[in-house]
């Protein structure tokens, strides 16, 4: 059934200028639910000018009486097979009034982009098991579960030996070097869940609306002149945990097996450890077809929050 808002309730298109209003609704209720806002107006501003989001058709705010009630948005990448979807309200009624209106924006994307059916998923802590059980109502079903790694730096890290016959390359001052990576990371992250490959020039886009991050974030690993690893860092956990983040970590499938990923996670964690930096933190799919969680796991990281990822199929339009 769609839900109808009481009538003294408006709805609009958000803008950046919203970006503390949306900040303060997703900490008002993050903060009951994991004891922190896990999210920075920093976040909501790129959020809300992300390369390829278009506010007019896949955003809205609900507001009570000029107060911010509800947010709700759906951004695809790449072929648009997939979409991310996020709603916060404390509200039932908003929550199910913004579920239909980002389905009904998915049922329209699946028809634009030639999909009989779509993929939605959106992210809700483990700990929410009150939202779980509306989700599931609304048809959705958990997908898979991702963890939140850490690893604390108590003074400095030793940095550790680059393995043999590997070539470290710092930074991206080129276009060469930032193709590199971006092939690495479509054929590294291939079939994994919720990953949606997208063009050079989408991918770059997006990074370069980023605020938290630059090139210079960018390494890779060449093995007898072949590029065959990336890791992509940012400052997305600078502003409230000040920790380094590992965004993207690939290995080519052949190059797997060398110790290039652990090579590339010690590294980093000297690295920020000498920034001042408390931790470096990472996220990962515990469903992964690599055994990725067991090569964090084994250089010391911890999982410090669990998030699901739930997912529905949207019929097109």
């Amino acid at each position: 059934m769609t839900a109808v808002l009481p009538s003294t309730y408006t709805v609009r298109p958000p803008s950046k200028e919203d970006a503390q209003a949306v900040l303060d609704l997703v900490a008002a209720y993050n903060t009951p639910v994991i004891g922190f806002a896990d999210y920075t107006l920093e976040d909501a501003e790129d959020q809300l000018t992300e390369p390829g989001f278009d506010p007019a058709t896949d955003g809205w705010l609900v507001f009570d009486d000029g107060r911010l009630v509800g947010y709700g948005s759906v951004f695809g990448k790449g072929d648009h097979r997939q979409l991310d979807l996020d709603v916060v309200t404390t509200d039932p009624v908003v929550e199910r009034f913004l579920l239909d209106r980002v389905e009904r924006r998915a049922a329209e994307l699946a028809a634009e982009y030639g999909h009989p059916v779509v993929l939605v998923d959106i992210v809700n802590y483990q700990a929410d098991k009150a939202r779980e059980e509306r989700l599931a109502g609304y048809g959705f079903e958990r997908g898979t579960i991702f963890h939140r790694m850490r690893i604390d730096h108590d003074g400095a890290v030793p940095a550790p030996a680059v393995p043999d016959g590997v070539t470290v390359r710092r930074g991206a001052p080129d276009e060469a070097s930032r193709r590199a990576a971006h092939d690495v990371l479509n054929a590294s992250f291939a079939g994994q869940f919720g990953f949606s490959p997208r063009s050079y020039e989408e991918w770059h886009a997006s990074l370069e609306n980023f605020s938290g991050f630059d090139w210079s974030q960018q390494t890779l690993l060449e093995l007898d002149g072949e590029v065959v690893a990336m890791r992509l860092c940012n400052d997305q956990f600078v502003e409230d945990e000040n920790c380094g983040y590992i965004g993207r970590l690939g290995v080519l499938e052949k190059a797997r097996g060398k110790g290039l990923a652990k090579f590339l996670l010690r590294d980093q964690f000297a690295l920020d450890a000498a920034a001042g930096r408390t931790g470096t933190i990472l996220h990962v799919d515990t469903n992964n077809p690599t055994p990725a969680l067991g090569v964090y796991l084994s250089v010391g990281m911890q999982a410090v929050l669990v998030m699901e990822v739930w997912r529905r199929e949207v019929p097109a339009a």
